[in-house]
């Protein structure tokens, strides 16, 4: 009862007529992002978080919320439509949904991604909200101890994600841990890293940082690069559109398994809505009774990764409700929001405010429902949007996160910290370091810390405090097997290498 109870409360306050526009603005806004490639969600709600200061948190929260599960659907478009991702999430969408265009079937293309996206959001919700209030429960048997060992779970599994360059990772997280340490010691009370500038006394504000690293940044480094996006030329009538019966009988089971692949790795810490997409890409082809057809216009080779994201974009929000840990950048930007209305995601938020979390949880429902309808009626008007110049949006988006970047604290010294790191991402880029890594840390660094100085406070200096605790002990577990999976990646690979190298010896 409760939870209908809740869930009653939630739908009467996201019906009221500024929720309703907040979510239309956050999911169309989030959709045009993702048709454009290159600017992506972090960018996006960094740059629209500024704006977020004078409204309601809760309205705040849905517009951005609506924002990021936005973008997971407007990459779709970029995808199918010219081969480019709008979002690194829908790079496994290119690889059937462009050749399903160029055969002339765009439209049900367009149609399954968009479909298979509001089931796996909708599904994902449902789950959400029966999860998260549990997990909540679960976290409040919480203390400093358990806390700083999920914030080492969350830093492991960044070396589990990050590919094949798991040090990149490691050294983007460590510089940004390194910037929590400037300002005031909290503490001592002692200024830290400050070098006489008194700015620097309340620490790096992460909105200047969060708009220079992913807003100027790619600025920078769109023009060196000549964007040209060759738009597949097709009307779209309303009969080319809808999918046939053959083709839902071909998508049903993998939109299911994208979804259920999608929430279990968008809950993870790091697991992130990219992540979903290639595992649920590589495993439906693994299955599938005809491998040969993915690559070659595969419908389901774009129901699974589109079912995916979308189910880890909804997902993504348990750890950052209940546990106050971001999985994503998108999220971690989320949550410098939270911090900035004086709200504290973790195990509390669901007593504290609770109209806040089931107000967002039914958003996401009429979210969903918004942005199946734009998917399936207004692509047309979003393939248009593919043909604004680079040259006209890129100045924009400066001029933009130079206001944002100054609105913080009405301050120039921001703005001039939001350049000095456009420079830091455009470098990073260049040299290919990864940029979430260094705003997951930039968010769960004060924790780590103040968890870690706490725990020792209590056992009197002794580390023997995060294993005698079964939580704390399992928790520090899961992120020594994470730190050591490159490892064993590294050991693997070798030994997979080995008899090659021997055999090739042998013939000489």
């Amino acid at each position: 009862m409760d939870l209908l109870h809740n869930l009653y409360t939630g739908f009467s306050l996201a019906f009221s007529p500024t929720n309703l526009l907040a979510a239309a603005v956050g999911v169309l806004i989030g959709q045009i992002v993702g048709v454009l490639p290159g600017i992506g969600a972090p960018t996006a709600t960094a740059l629209l978080l500024p704006v977020t200061f004078q409204m309601n948190p809760t309205t705040a929260i849905i517009m951005l919320a609506g924002i990021y599960y936005g973008v997971a659907y407007g990459g779709t478009v970029t995808s199918i439509l010219i081969n480019v991702p709008g979002e690194s999430s829908t790079v496994m969408t290119t690889l059937d949904g462009y050749q399903m265009a160029l055969q002339g079937r765009a439209g049900p293309a367009l149609t399954i991604a968009a479909i298979g996206s509001f089931i796996a959001g909708t599904v994902s919700t449902v789950i959400l909200m029966s999860f998260a209030p549990p997990l909540a429960r679960f976290a409040l048997k919480f203390g400093p101890p358990e806390y700083f060992a999920l914030t080492l779970v969350a830093f492991g599994l960044l070396t589990v994600f990050g590919g094949a360059k798991p040090i990149k990772t490691v050294a983007s997280a460590l510089v940004g841990l390194l910037i929590t340490t400037i300002g005031l010691d909290v503490v001592s009370g002692l200024p830290r890293f400050t070098f006489g500038t008194a700015e620097l006394l309340g620490g790096i504000e992460i909105v200047p940082v969060i708009t220079g690293l992913f807003g100027v940044a790619e600025v920078l480094t769109s023009i060196e690069e000549e964007v040209k996006l060759d738009v597949i030329r097709t009307k779209f009538r309303l009969r080319d559109i809808f999918i046939t019966w053959q083709d839902w009988i071909a998508s049903q089971w993998a939109i299911l398994r994208g979804t259920i692949i999608g929430f279990l790795v968008g809950i993870l810490p790091a697991g992130g809505i990219t992540t979903a997409s290639f595992v649920a890409y590589l495993l439906e082809k693994r299955f599938s009774k005809h491998p040969e057809r993915f690559g070659r216009g595969a419908i389901e080779g774009v129901a699974a990764p589109e079912s995916a994201n979308n189910a880890a974009a909804i997902s993504g929000f348990a750890p950052l409700l209940a546990l106050g840990i971001p999985g994503s950048a998108t999220t971690a930007v989320l949550l410098a929001g939270f911090m900035m209305w004086g709200i504290r995601p973790g195990p509390m938020l669901f007593q504290r405010n609770p109209d806040l979390v089931w107000t967002l949880f039914a958003s996401m429902y009429i979210g969903n429902v918004m942005l199946v309808l734009l998917n399936i009626f207004f692509i047309p008007a979003f393939a248009a949007v593919l043909r604004i110049p680079y040259t006209i949006l890129m100045p924009l988006i400066v001029v933009y996160a130079t206001m944002g970047a100054y609105s913080v604290n009405n301050s120039l010294f921001d703005v001039w910290v939001m350049f000095l790191f456009s420079m830091l991402g455009y470098v990073m880029k260049k040299l290919d370091y990864p940029l979430p890594p260094l705003i997951l840390a930039m968010v769960l660094g004060p924790l780590a810390e103040n968890s870690l100085r706490q725990a020792l406070i209590l056992s009197g200096g002794s580390l023997s405090i995060f294993f005698t605790r079964p939580i704390s002990a399992t928790l520090m577990g899961i992120a020594a097997l994470a730190f050591l999976a490159p490892l064993v990646r590294w050991a693997v690979r070798g030994l997979r290498h080995a008899p090659a190298l021997s055999a090739d010896s042998v013939q000489r």
